[in-house]
């Protein structure tokens, strides 16, 4: 038996915190959306997004990585880049837009808890990225 498909099914991974009031604020400050702000913070960006959550767990949050896909990776970079993340949230790891064995360009942040975020550009013309 086939599960019931409407077409609007949508997963979103949750992602630990250390500090939830940091990291809410680190993920606004990217430009996500706060769509909900209770005991878990759930985000958007586009079709996607991620429910935050007031746990973490060091092993996990190390070895986590998420991926945000989108057009434009060098103004995505500069967006980065005018925040000081550094400054504003301790962020360490920043590595800037290059290109990658697997063919994508990719630029690369943690966030506060640090969970490794890739931030791909789409190819023209291919459809899975």
């Amino acid at each position: 038996m086939r599960p019931p498909r409407t077409g609007a099914e949508l997963a979103r991974p949750f992602l630990p915190a250390t500090d939830f009031e940091q990291s809410k604020r680190f993920y606004l400050a990217l430009g996500f959306e706060l769509l909900l702000d209770s005991e878990v913070a759930i985000f958007g960006v586009g079709a996607g997004g991620f429910i935050l959550q007031r746990y973490q767990q060091p092993t996990f949050a190390e070895h986590y990585m998420m991926q945000l896909m989108v057009d434009d990776l060098d103004a995505w970079w500069a967006h980065v880049e005018s925040l000081d993340l550094p400054g504003r949230f301790g962020i360490t790891m920043l590595r800037a837009p290059a290109m990658q064995p697997w063919g994508l360009r990719v630029a690369y942040v943690a966030d506060p808890c640090g969970i490794l975020w890739h931030i791909a550009e789409r190819r023209p013309g291919v459809g899975h990225d």
